[in-house]
């Protein structure tokens, strides 16, 4: 057992490291990336397509990189939206990490993008314990998944910077209780901040686009409690938050630690938490398919 949780930790340290490089060296270029994690069928591929096109429309250059385990059903529906997208077939792995994403971002992308969304594999698991370099952490639960949702995946709601409730058109229709959700929500994440969204009746849309850019110019996100008390644990980053900036406290990474910059959400939010949960792992990475993805300029 002891193997095994010895392994656990040197393949997140590992991934720590590449994350905290890889961040440093996009936000010299300029551009933050925005992790969105939800369970399949959240509603977050809608979503960011609608984010991705008002960019285009305020002429904000973004990317986005789009992983499944299999098919390039996504990447197609989010270059409808004109912004270049890439597709990552992960072989069966269940989540990203730092490394296969600075392969993808060395190779491919566009210069002058100011951010680059990052739709991870669909789960509420795996992907939770892996720091992607990102500078914004957003988790996504739609009004059908339950209101116990961020109780039963602790880790992924507790290291949000944000979170999105998906497909609020439909709420009343299937008995959504809003405010048992928030108050579960903040159990495990208080002080992050919540946004409501309607991807097909166009609500709520562009104020992720609007909190990614922020954070991409220097303000500070939501520092999760469950992020400051790894940093207790003694590992422990900083980073910058911007091009030539450098903003906040440090943050804490590696094996069973909180992922994520120390970030703010808001005004009048604060911290404090309690879960964490080991990530499932894996010794060594698969293979990592990119083939022909629809891109445009």
């Amino acid at each position: 057992m002891c193997r095994v949780v010895d392994l656990q930790q040197a393949v997140l340290a590992k991934n720590q490291d590449s994350a905290t490089a890889l961040r440093e060296d996009l936000l010299a270029r300029g551009t933050a990336v925005v992790n969105l994690l939800s369970s399949p069928g959240s509603g977050k591929t809608a979503l960011l397509e609608a984010e991705l096109t008002e960019a285009r429309r305020r002429a904000i250059p973004v990317a986005a990189l789009t992983a499944d385990l299999a098919t390039e059903n996504d990447a197609r529906r989010l270059a409808r939206s004109g912004a270049p997208v890439r597709q990552v077939l992960t072989d069966g792995l269940c989540h990203l990490e730092a490394d296969m994403l600075r392969a993808h971002v060395d190779a491919w992308l566009p210069a002058p993008s100011r951010l680059l969304f990052v739709e991870n594999v669909g789960n509420l698991v795996c992907p939770a314990s892996y720091d992607l370099g990102e500078s914004l952490r957003v988790v996504l639960a739609s009004v059908t998944e339950g209101e116990d949702k961020p109780l039963k995946y602790p880790t992924a709601f507790g290291l949000a910077q944000l979170v999105i409730i998906t497909k609020q058109d439909i709420a009343e229709a299937v008995g959504f209780d809003e405010a048992a959700f928030l108050a579960n929500v903040r159990q495990v994440n208080p002080g992050v901040e919540v946004l409501h969204t309607s991807a097909r009746r166009g609500e709520g849309v562009g104020l992720l686009l609007d909190r990614a850019l922020a954070v991409r110019d220097g303000d500070p996100a939501h520092q999760p409690v469950m992020a400051r008390q790894a940093e207790q644990h003694g590992h422990t980053h900083s980073h910058s938050h911007g091009p030539g900036h450098s903003h906040g406290p440090a943050h804490s990474h590696g094996p069973a630690h909180a992922h994520g910059a120390a970030h703010a959400h808001g005004p009048g939010h604060s911290h404090e938490n309690d879960d964490h949960t080991h990530p499932h792992d894996h010794a060594g990475h698969p293979h990592v398919h990119t083939p022909p993805s629809p891109t445009a300029s």
